[in-house]
């Protein structure tokens, strides 16, 4: 794979020469890394500069890291990265990126969903003065389950967060290295990098990206995982869901003014014969519901306090176990 197609090479300028980092975060992919590199080394072959692939084995169990070492020594742009366990698929893009040296940085998920064939429409994009491109997911391949839990999802935080995050945008994107040093100096413990990168702003541009089936083996993101990272996305952007609780106080006690109200004017203006008699349903209805209500917003005030006790111990985000390759 180190063997570069020096012809097409020799056709590019060195003004046209741009030193690319493909930063790819894998978890028990012993089946697809293969695969993987090889897909990557081709497109890297085609086009000028010093290139740079960046792994990140997240704590894999498998014999997945064993297969990154072979390959690392057989290449040089590639450069191995163990975790010393598993730390979470936003984390390790993390670790990527801070071992990442090149003039942009291509982020990618390691299952080839992301064809690593769309490197050179975005650095078509780059080369126009983009300096964030990221690939709008189009013709999913998942079950229509996850599919629809995606599209509300997406949806869901634009209307919820305070910017403009992108509609149906994953992780897959290019970054100028400007914005991924930015990145890197974000202090966050509870990451949402599609966020991040959104946040710090510069010129960015959205490509329509089929995504691809899974090359082989099954998801790692169990129903879980996706739902953190959710949770991650809504209450890094938003706190609108905090603000909520305040709402439903002000409905709850306008409510309760209007229904005073209304027993007044029936107690004075209404014969006594006429009146319903009190409803024990109708109490015990309203206090289990303000119950909820209460326990709800609790627990959304206790993810904001969460988050907090996770910033403040400033623990690093990950620990590195070792590295094949030379780390530039």
């Amino acid at each position: 794979m180190e063997q570069s197609s020096a012809a097409a090479l020799d056709n590019q300028s060195d003004e046209d020469a741009i030193n690319i980092s493909v930063a790819v975060p894998v978890y028990n992919e012993e089946t697809t890394v293969e695969e993987l590199l090889g897909r990557i080394g081709k497109v890297l072959d085609t086009i000028a500069g010093e290139h740079q692939i960046v792994i990140v084995d997240d704590g894999s169990t498998d014999s997945s890291f064993a297969i990154l070492e072979a390959a690392a020594k057989q290449d040089s742009r590639i450069l191995a990265v163990a975790l010393s366990r598993n730390f979470g698929h936003q984390v390790a893009i993390s670790a990527a990126l801070d071992h990442s040296c090149g003039d942009v940085v291509v982020v990618m998920d390691g299952d080839l969903q992301d064809p690593p064939e769309s490197i050179p429409l975005f650095l078509n994009e780059y080369r126009q003065g983009y300096d964030v491109v990221y690939a709008v997911r189009t013709h999913r391949k998942e079950n229509i389950v996850k599919r629809t839990c995606y599209k509300v999802f997406y949806r869901l935080l634009s209307v919820l967060a305070h910017l403009e995050i992108p509609l149906d945008a994953g992780d897959f994107a290019l970054m100028s290295r400007r914005v991924v040093d930015l990145v890197r100096n974000s202090h966050e413990r509870q990451r949402y990098l599609r966020g991040l990168r959104t946040w710090y702003g510069f010129e960015q541009k959205g490509i329509p990206t089929a995504r691809d089936a899974r090359h082989s083996g099954q998801s790692k993101y169990s129903l879980g995982k996706l739902l953190r990272l959710a949770l991650d996305g809504i209450f890094a952007f938003s706190i609108v869901p905090i603000r909520m609780a305040m709402l439903a106080g002000v409905i709850a006690v306008g409510c309760s003014l209007l229904y005073a109200l209304y027993a007044l004017y029936v107690k004075f203006y209404f014969d006594p014969s006429q009146q319903a008699p009190p409803g024990f349903t109708a109490l015990i209805l309203t206090i289990t519901f303000l119950s909820g209500m209460n326990l709800l917003f609790a627990g959304i005030i206790g993810e904001y306090i969460g988050r907090i006790y996770e910033e403040v111990k400033q623990r690093p985000h990950y620990v590195v176990k070792r590295t094949i390759g030379k780390v530039k």
